[in-house]
């Protein structure tokens, strides 16, 4: 069984520790939790580094507890931003939180027959009971306004304004933690960096109104080599839900990171241990163009959220675009759809293909892929055309049925990556 402190830092997952935190793991097996607040209907893979902490927790023996904040996801936690979020009611957050549930399936053990199972708790189950004259001489109380204005979440917001119901959420994490503390035995919250203020917060109203001991635990907050935001495209966030990010563009975007970013993700968000993963980097540093660190980060990661089978489908899709070896003519109908996804799409009348048609005319008249024939015959005259991947060298090609793929698709590419498929109906 892994020690969970020695695990998380050769992993490069621990930011801030509070003192006493390492001999609270080494010598007890102990409840920690982390909070998620359901802004939305699914986890984005942001949230990944906390939910791998909770992961790593359990395989360390220790119990996960899971926080979905459906009283929290009402306010709005204003750490790390820079504006006040939009609150959500009360039926959208319900939803969202059943959703996450579901997700987090995925990465926890939750057999109760085991004694550190995890627990998925909701925070508005013990909020909902106080009104505010009880809340403030309960908790309130206990935590002096000069103590919350020196949290950075706080001091960072005071120029461009912070709202009084902004300010009371470190309260709300705080009480969460007392709560879990009381009734769980749940001695460490742990979170990004960010959360670093809320979650001493609590750890001072557990001492203030029990005497009790509590700890916290932070990783960095995950940024890209580039300086880009983690998790981002320019399509938005990278989604665990497939409907609003589809296993093979999760995978594309695990197989496109750069070298340096491969090797921090590698030990993020996968279970390979130290040894495998030391090999891994030893392999890519020999011959890197070979991006043996992308390749088994994007399988190991796309197989924990979605399926095996989902991953093997973005790899045969991957395939069909970057590997020149790939016989696109035995590639499936659900294949080319998959690596095609979002791609330029023309339909055309299938009768166009019956007596054969000009390269020229079907590219830059049929279907506008090029804005005239002579722009699609200088492409061609530099070589930059290809149909179905096979570089087209005669500018005076005439296309006809014996060109479709599955007897409906031709794929054109201009280029390395430009792609539009031409549907025929």
């Amino acid at each position: 069984m892994m020690d969970f402190i020695e695990e998380l830092q050769w992993r490069g997952m621990i930011h801030d520790i509070m003192p006493g935190s390492e001999d609270l793991l080494k010598n007890n097996k102990i409840s920690a939790y982390v909070g998620i607040d359901p802004t939305a209907d699914s986890l984005h893979i942001g949230h990944l580094v906390s939910v791998m902490m909770l992961r790593f927790l359990q395989l360390s023996g220790h119990k996960p507890i899971v926080l979905v904040g459906g009283a929290t996801g009402m306010i709005g936690d204003p750490s790390g931003k820079s504006e006040e979020r939009k609150l959500l009611d009360e039926i959208t957050l319900k939803n969202n939180l059943e959703s996450i549930k579901k997700q987090l399936y995925r990465f926890l053990d939750f057999d109760e027959s085991k004694p550190n199972c995890a627990v998925i708790v909701n925070n508005y189950d013990w909020t909902k009971q106080y009104d505010l004259l009880s809340f403030l001489r309960e908790i309130g109380k206990h935590l002096t306004v000069n103590y919350m204005m020196a949290k950075d979440s706080v001091q960072k917001r005071l120029e461009t304004g912070l709202s009084f119901t902004e300010f009371t959420y470190q309260l709300l994490q705080a009480n969460d933690f007392l709560y879990l503390f009381q009734n769980f035995n749940c001695k460490l919250q742990m979170g990004g960096s960010d959360q670093w203020g809320n979650i001493t917060s609590g750890t001072e109203l557990i001492r203030r109104k029990t005497g009790g001991e509590a700890f916290a635990l932070t990783c960095p907050l995950i940024t890209k080599a580039d300086g880009g935001k983690f998790g981002k495209t320019e399509e938005g966030n990278i989604w665990i839900d497939p409907n609003y990010t589809s296993p093979y563009k999760f995978y594309q975007f695990w197989l496109n990171t750069s070298d340096e970013d491969a090797e921090k993700f590698i030990k993020l968000f996968t279970l390979l241990n130290k040894k495998e993963i030391e090999e891994l980097i030893k392999k890519h540093q020999i011959a890197p163009h070979e991006r043996v660190l992308q390749q088994r980060l994007a399988k190991e990661i796309t197989i924990t959220v979605h399926s095996e089978a989902d991953y093997l489908k973005s790899l045969e899709a991957s395939n069909l675009l970057f590997n020149k070896e790939t016989d696109i003519r035995q590639v499936s109908e659900d294949i080319i759809l998959t690596a095609l996804e979002g791609v330029p799409t023309f339909k055309v009348s299938k009768q166009i293909l019956e007596n054969g048609i000009d390269i020229n005319e079907l590219l830059s008249v049929n279907t506008q892929i090029f804005p005239s024939k002579t722009e699609c015959r200088r492409t061609i005259q530099g070589g930059g055309l290809f149909i179905n991947k096979n570089k087209i060298e005669n500018q005076t090609v005439i296309l006809d049925n014996s060109f479709l793929l599955n007897k409906r698709f031709i794929l054109v590419q201009k280029g390395k990556k430009n792609y539009s498929l031409i549907i025929f109906e």
